[in-house]
């Protein structure tokens, strides 16, 4: 179990970091809708270890996380953009 917690962290933590250079380069909308499916991706990891290792405070932080990041999703990637 060990295992799994750590590898389900470290994919948490790549993927989180990957994400937020996605996202703060601000290459447009597709980049940056893609960088919250990652960001996504990575909040959904760092619930499973936390949930996996008994850390509440890190499983509600990305539980609000992935919230968060589903609203980007929704923004950049589902929404039409509006002109005006």
């Amino acid at each position: 179990m060990a295992t799994l917690i750590l590898v389900l962290k470290w994919f948490a933590s790549g993927s989180g970091i990957i994400a937020a250079l996605m996202v703060s380069l601000d290459s447009g909308r597709k980049v940056t809708g893609w960088g919250f499916v990652i960001f996504v991706a990575s909040s959904i990891a760092w619930f499973a270890g936390a949930a996996l290792s008994h850390d509440w405070a890190l499983g509600t932080q990305n539980a609000v996380l992935f919230a968060i990041n589903l609203l980007g999703v929704y923004r950049y990637l589902i929404r039409k953009k509006l002109h005006g």
